[in-house]
């Protein structure tokens, strides 16, 4: 077992690297310890944990595939060819490699999870959490919560499944229950929850009762096609925007389990359900949601490479939703640089650690 006190590793660490772990920094970022992230900085964070699934293992190597699902040189560049920024030179973008999974230690390899993700969103930086399977949304949105206020952020959910099942104190863990633990541990009330892309035979009738009375807001892929997903993307929004019991959001934690995707486009993964959004939406929510909402942390999940056939598409699609991803972040920084220049006053720099 590790010591939960001990000085988090250095990234990519070969001497204490496990076998399904990561080998090379996303895209050729800089690497940085998270004991020595800074305010401003976007830190990508591997949590190769998959012992929550209920059907087909194999997430844990996903931070591996999405971080190698690239084709271009890992010099650290990606200027995006339509948004005229390079989200990965604008921002401080750094990978602070993979937290230690303690293996046959379920609940010691959550709490260094939420440990390793508080010590990043602690320091006013941004945890982006490349996973494993979405058991591990539980600490990584507690952990955000923690830095920001319990009560005050507010998760938007990409998802084919809800993720509320009730849970036993026999079977508190796994990645069917992390939404309802987080509303009862009170990190994130339900009134704070927007979902987009419910679909398939899951949870039964019951849960979607008490979904309702927790007032989860729950967009299934029935509505979206009917209203349309731009639509659905501009109520997400303004929802995200609007205070809760009379007292605003200090931002958003961003969940996105691939499986949201159609199989059709993202087959790599545990519980695959037919009829989902197209690579292109989600891709374009990401971006979008980047760019109007202050996001304070994300995670991207249930990439299990093992099925990813052909071609590893499913963490090529995980890859470039984090790029889409920080390309909005980085949107978002440019227009908060420039407002105070246009409106006549000096522009106050955003916090920016050396590189």
């Amino acid at each position: 077992m590790s010591d939960g006190n001990a000085v988090p590793t250095e990234p990519f660490d070969g001497t204490v690297a496990e076998p399904f772990g990561a080998r090379a920094s996303f895209c050729g970022v800089p690497t940085r310890r998270v004991d020595r992230v800074a305010a401003g900085d976007v830190v990508i964070l591997g949590a190769p944990f998959d012992w929550g699934t209920s059907f087909r293992p194999g997430a844990r190597f996903g931070p591996r595939a999405i971080r190698d699902a690239d084709y271009l040189e890992p010099d650290g560049k990606r200027p995006h060819l339509t948004a005229t920024v390079d989200p990965l030179t604008a921002l401080p973008v750094v990978d602070a490699g993979d937290i230690p999974i303690v293996r046959g230690y379920i609940e010691e390899s959550l709490q260094n999870i939420e440990r390793y993700v508080g010590l990043v969103a602690g320091a006013g930086a941004v945890p982006i959490v490349l996973g494993g399977d979405h058991t591990i949304t539980f600490p990584n949105a507690t952990a955000v919560a923690r830095a920001h206020g319990f009560g005050d952020v507010t998760v938007v959910h990409f998802d084919a499944h809800a993720d509320t099942g009730e849970y036993s104190r026999a079977e508190m863990l796994g990645h069917g229950v992390p939404m309802r633990k987080l509303i009862d541990s009170g990190a994130v009330p339900g009134h704070r929850f927007i979902q987009v892309g419910l679909r398939g035979y899951w949870p039964p009738p019951e849960t979607l009762r008490w979904m309702r009375e927790q007032r989860m807001r729950s967009y299934f892929m029935d509505e979206v096609n009917e209203r349309g997903f731009d639509a659905v993307l501009d109520e997400v929004i303004r929802l995200a925007r609007l205070p809760g019991d009379g007292r605003p959001a200090r931002g958003v934690f961003l969940s996105v389990d691939i499986d949201v995707v159609d199989p059709g486009m993202a087959p790599g993964t545990g519980t695959p359900e037919p009829g989902g959004l197209t690579s292109a939406q989600l891709l374009g929510a990401v971006r979008r949601l980047g760019r109007e909402l202050n996001v304070l942390g994300a995670d991207i999940l249930e990439v299990a490479p093992a099925y990813d056939q052909p071609m590893n598409i499913t963490a090529l699609l995980a890859h470039r939703v984090v790029l889409e991803m920080t390309t909005g972040l980085a949107e978002r920084r440019r227009a908060t640089e420039r407002q105070p220049a246009e409106r006549g006053t000096p522009s106050q720099p955003m916090p920016h650690s050396s590189r």
